[in-house]
């Protein structure tokens, strides 16, 4: 695609009004929103070299994002008890990707006394027209959008499990206030990254409260259940996590930033090369490394000011004992551990196929030598 059939399909105002004429809807709401769809539509602009598939699929979700902003605002209108919704969040399970935070997370969100964000609702979190009360519909497109997914990826499955009417990362609701992880691992877009270092994500982070409210109203069984959330996303913005989920902890889970790191750029490069056909790994691993010793180095200076709303997991411990460690980790977040539940959920994951893919440091531009220089003062805290 050239950058001008590229900046017409993704110019922000013919976005907007896409959005507009998809619901009929035209209320925002606060457009605070606008700042980080300009930058990301620029980085993919000029930055992404996206495919012709790539540039119809990311229009297509830039759309559906908007469409679903209006979609909300005028759910709230029509049923204000929603922003009433309690929502008490007792974990966000952030360290970097790659680290058994995924296994983690669903361990701990198979507990009857907890709830998580599901895949399919991350995808379809509103509810449609008439739609059951069991919203059949939404779960059978996720399901749809799933192996569809997978057809493109083939190899995504043997690098990451995914499970459908599973917990999923609440990132996925944070993509619609495009400030999120999500767009640089699925593109090329450096200049987007960089931005977003130094971006507030306060109202992003007010967004995804209301979105949690959303799915809670939807749920009447989710009533009284705290959240156990998780995504790597979290650690470019501990301290607004924090701020606005109070009694929230951060359970950061940690294993050698010289097998995270080349093992997270395998996984971009499988995702990104859906939307381009010019993905360079050897720029994909330096440039992950630069945005996680930043994140972690802007961890430290969180931890040290407010060491008390931390819990710590090493990978190690996720993989050698899963219930032991998920059971501590409920003890530590003051909530009860249901051994039988976390149990039968290790025979069900043991169940699923877990493919392997091989690569090393070197595939994406990387040396095991370098990581361990450039992390050294993360694995000094580890080995502490």
């Amino acid at each position: 695609m050239t950058t001008a059939e590229t900046a017409r399909a993704l110019d922000v105002d013919g976005l907007l009004a896409a959005a507009r004429d998809k619901t009929g809807l035209n209320d925002y709401g606060d457009d605070w929103f606008v700042e980080p769809l300009s930058v990301l539509t620029s980085a993919l602009v000029v930055e992404a070299k996206l495919s012709e598939l790539g540039l119809d699929l990311t229009r297509r979700r830039l759309v559906a994002s908007l469409a679903d902003r209006l979609r909300l605002k005028q759910l709230q209108a029509e049923h204000p008890e929603i922003l009433d919704e309690e929502v008490v969040v007792a974990a966000e399970i952030c360290g970097l990707p790659r680290t058994g935070s995924t296994l983690l997370h669903r361990l701990l969100a198979s507990s009857p006394e907890v709830t998580s964000t599901l895949s399919w609702e991350t995808s379809y979190p509103l509810p449609f027209p008439d739609e059951s009360p069991d919203a059949e519909l939404r779960k059978k497109k996720a399901r749809d959008r799933y192996e569809m997914f997978l057809e493109m990826a083939p190899d995504f499955g043997d690098i990451h499990t995914i499970e459908w009417d599973g917990p999923e990362e609440d990132v996925i609701l944070l993509d619609r206030t495009f400030t999120s992880m999500s767009y640089d691992s699925f593109y090329w877009v450096p200049t987007y990254g960089l931005w977003l270092r130094e971006f507030d994500q306060a109202p992003a982070y007010r967004d995804l409260k209301e979105w949690l409210q959303v799915l809670q109203w939807q749920s009447p069984d989710r009533d009284g259940k705290p959240w156990i959330l998780k995504s790597p996303h979290h650690l470019t913005a501990v301290d607004t996590v924090l701020d606005t989920f109070p009694g929230c902890k951060i359970v950061m889970t940690h294993r050698s930033p010289t097998k995270a790191v080349p093992s997270y750029a395998s996984m971009v490069g499988a995702i990104s090369s859906q939307y381009s056909n010019d993905v360079d790994p050897k720029a994909v691993g330096p440039y992950w490394r630069d945005r996680f010793v930043t994140a972690l180095q802007e961890y430290a200076v969180v931890r040290a000011a407010r060491p008390d709303r931390f819990v710590d997991v090493t990978f190690q411990d996720t993989v050698s004992d899963p219930v032991g460690t998920a059971t501590k980790v409920m003890g530590e977040l003051g909530l009860p551990a249901d051994r039988e539940a976390l149990e039968a959920y290790m025979e069900r994951n043991q169940e699923q196929r877990h493919g392997s893919h091989t690569y090393t440091a070197e595939d994406f531009g990387l040396t095991e030598a370098g990581l361990e220089q450039d992390f050294a003062f993360y694995e000094k805290e580890l080995s502490s």
